[in-house]
């Protein structure tokens, strides 16, 4: 239990939540929709800090960041709770967790112990994801800070969900971000997910302008996103916004409140992928099937990055240039020497 940051009391002893674009106003004992920070007494309070319900080391190709240090491990964590309800998500045994619903799983894990953590394991990042980390924000904002000092850099897996406040106070420590684009129709978010489409087209465009590195992810959900008009419309945002954005185009499968739904055929995945290509979409790649997930160089198809399944085979890149023209190659593609792990 940690004063929260980000919101201010509002009549009736309510408060407004400003973390996220939900902009929850919380009665007085209430939670706002993660489902982890609560209105004690007229004060708002994040009730998951310093508690994790997973960490692990995954390769950082699993988060999905192909462009930023591929090959090394990032040191992942994450609470429970999410500011979105997604019926397909894949880890909604504990992103749908909710604290007013008696879940109290977890166990303590200092920012400083994070830190040490990665630095002991040898990662040179460290990784907010699972769940959602705006949600934790000031558990993940304290790690961050530290991290930073220490030389370990700092990524958002997200849903991009987070306001233009929370991202002034977090860019400064944050140096790349995944962001799930889940559909290009704001009607699917308020329908899937409880949220609404244009704030995560806002955080792209902010991250990008604020210098941090950014991938995007679409998880095509057969009958739901993978019409041909909605596809350009978002590849069109995406090369609009950078040409340069790695785009991860992910399988769907089964789960959760879609077990009705058929797995996404791979015709579906290459389809959208070449729609990406129409729009100069330079790197796209396909998840949760076997290869599609080399590196090339958009100039000339040179191979810079082989990858195994989750993992890294070989990298032939000249830091952020193809070694066959010498076109740049945007990314972060190497540990820096200074870095101490």
């Amino acid at each position: 239990m940690k004063k929260a940051s980000l919101y201010e009391k509002i009549e009736n002893n309510r408060v407004h939540c400003y973390l996220c674009a939900h902009h929850c106003k919380i009665d007085s004992s209430r939670f706002g929709i993660c489902g982890v920070r609560q209105n004690v007494d007229g004060e708002l309070y994040t009730m998951a800090y310093g508690s994790v319900i997973a960490s692990h080391i995954d390769p950082i190709e699993k988060k999905p960041l192909y462009h930023f240090l591929p090959g090394t491990r990032s040191y992942s964590v994450a609470t429970i709770g999410c500011n979105f309800q997604c019926g397909f998500c894949q880890n909604w045994q504990i992103s749908q967790a909710r604290l007013q619903d008696g879940s109290s799983e977890g166990y303590d894990l200092r920012p400083e112990e994070i830190v040490s953590n990665a630095r002991r394991n040898q990662c040179p990042s460290i990784s907010y994801t699972y769940t959602e980390p705006t949600i934790f924000f000031e558990y993940a904002l304290d790690t961050a800070k530290l991290a930073r000092d220490a030389g370990i850099a700092n990524i958002f897996v997200t849903n991009g969900y987070m306001t233009r406040e929370a991202l002034e106070s977090i860019h400064p420590f944050l140096d790349a971000a995944n962001v799930d684009l889940k559909s290009f129709r704001d009607e699917f978010y308020r329908r899937n997910c409880k949220a609404r489409l244009q704030p995560v087209l806002d955080t792209i465009r902010r991250l990008k302008e604020k210098g941090i590195w950014v991938e995007v992810t679409t998880l095509i959900i057969p009958g739901e996103n993978d019409s041909d008009e909605e596809l350009s419309r978002l590849c069109g945002f995406l090369s609009e916004v950078s040409p340069d954005i790695p785009w991860h185009i992910s399988r769907f499968i089964p789960q959760y409140q879609f077990t009705d739904k058929e797995p996404t055929p791979l015709e579906s995945l290459l389809r959208a992928r070449e729609i990406g290509k129409n729009h100069n979409i330079r790197y796209i790649y396909l998840g949760n099937v076997g290869g599609y997930s080399d590196t090339r160089c958009f100039n000339c198809n040179w191979l810079l990055v082989e990858r195994t399944p989750y993992g890294l085979d070989e990298i032939i890149i000249d830091d952020h240039s193809c070694p066959n023209f010498g076109v740049t190659i945007e990314g972060r593609w190497y540990v820096r020497t200074e870095t101490p792990v």
